[in-house]
């Protein structure tokens, strides 16, 4: 808790710092605010921290949707969409179809937006857009082990990397049958452990 006894976040990133002009920060609620931040204790700025956005595609050719396997942790050796987190002066397609090119070697278009899932717990929100590859011409980028098309009956169901992943399949399978195709949201929230040293 901050000294007014107001309630910190336990998944902020940890700063002692400024980074304006190296003095070091406080927890506390800024006049005017209602959420805890990170203030200088000398020049007094407001270093906010927000949610990071992840983009992704979930790349279709003919009947097969396209796989990576993660070559880093999280969850390496498992199976993902190709995604990562959105720079700076970036639409969200054009991160998720970048992500595309970094993770698999392969190009798409069409873009579409498909499945938007918010999780709190970790101040991320993933979006995944349904995309038209374009030629099955893909290979294994840095952060992939493997890169694959699969049909909906080889999907490797018990070896997705995360939540996010298969609830994305699980719909696009699902709307594939009547061809119709609208936007998921989703609220995920897991419940962790807190550190009783953060308190």
């Amino acid at each position: 808790t901050t000294d007014s006894g107001a309630v910190l976040y336990r998944y902020t990133t940890a700063m002692n710092y400024c980074s304006s002009c190296g003095a070091r920060v406080e927890t506390k609620i800024p006049e005017g605010d209602t959420f805890p931040r990170f203030v200088c204790t000398e020049c007094h700025t407001i270093h906010y921290q927000n949610p990071r956005i992840i983009a992704g595609t979930l790349p279709v050719w003919q009947d097969q949707v396209l796989l990576c396997k993660r070559a880093i942790a999280p969850r390496q050796g498992y199976w993902t969409l190709p995604a990562g987190f959105l720079e700076n002066s970036e639409t969200v397609a054009a991160g998720a179809a970048r992500e595309t090119m970094e993770e698999a070697n392969a190009q798409v278009s069409d873009l579409s937006l498909y499945t938007v899932f918010s999780l709190p717990h970790i101040s991320q929100v993933y979006t995944f857009f349904r995309a038209n590859l374009i030629g099955p011409k893909y290979s294994s980028g840095p952060e992939s082990l493997e890169v694959a098309l699969f049909s909906e009956q080889d999907i490797p169901w018990d070896e997705l990397a995360f939540p996010v992943i298969t609830q994305t399949l699980q719909h696009y399978f699902n709307d594939r049958k009547t061809d119709v195709f609208p936007t998921h949201y989703a609220d995920l929230e897991f419940k962790r452990p807190v550190n009783p040293s953060a308190s």
